[in-house]
């Protein structure tokens, strides 16, 4: 039964994985349907976390919008997510940011890898 459910899993997988880490701030480029037209909408914010494994993998992003945060996760493999930018390369100690929740304006901030 397991075989069978990991054969499945695998051809819903994406073959080119994008690279990126938590802190890292994204562009997350997103397809959506309205009605019989689709576009693609363009999601900025900083990477949160990175949970599961597999086809379930998904990743958390959090922007601030007029000073409301807005977060939004996505499976890596969605057939909607269409690409994955890194704008910067995040600088952090942890695996998931949950304490930037509570912080506002340049307190948010997470410090830049230089290469």
């Amino acid at each position: 039964m397991n075989k069978i459910i990991e054969e499945i899993e695998s051809a819903q997988k994406k073959e080119e994985l994008p690279v990126f880490n938590t802190g890292d701030t994204v562009r997350v480029h997103n397809r959506i349907k309205e009605g019989n037209r689709e576009r693609v909408q363009i999601f900025e914010g900083t990477v949160l976390k990175i949970q599961g494994g597999g086809s379930r993998q998904t990743f958390t992003v959090r922007k601030e919008s007029s000073g409301i945060g807005v977060e939004k996760t996505w499976p890596i493999h969605s057939p909607n997510v269409e690409k994955v930018e890194v704008v910067r390369r995040g600088k952090v100690r942890r695996a998931k940011l949950n304490y930037l929740r509570s912080l506002t304006g340049k307190k948010a901030k997470v410090k830049e890898i230089m290469r």
